[in-house]
């Protein structure tokens, strides 16, 4: 939950846009990744801060940086916006004790 709320909080923050052209998430599984997207209508490139222990934000993709196993940014096929997304593999059912 929080890497999804990470992007969305982003999105939500510099993605000021009009109604109609609203965030959106995606969740795509496969084999033993999980991927989830989040949309929104801003061409602005989401980058990492270099926060200082007395700043109150600046941190979230950072952490997304560090917990997930590969993330990344595209722009929108319609042209409007990006797609900021990340990946996490998902233990395989070998691992489950099964």
């Amino acid at each position: 939950m929080l890497l999804l709320s990470e992007l969305t909080t982003n999105a939500c923050k510099h993605a000021r846009v009009s109604p109609g052209r609203e965030i959106s998430t995606r969740f795509i599984l496969r084999n033993d990744t999980l991927r989830i997207e989040v949309s929104d209508a801003t061409d602005e490139l989401p980058r990492p801060c270099h926060a200082s222990p007395n700043d109150e934000s600046g941190r979230g993709l950072t952490l997304v940086e560090a917990l997930v196993d590969a993330w990344d940014v595209f722009p929108r096929p319609c042209g409007i916006g990006k797609t900021v997304w990340f990946e996490l593999k998902l233990p395989s059912e070998s691992h489950h004790g099964r």
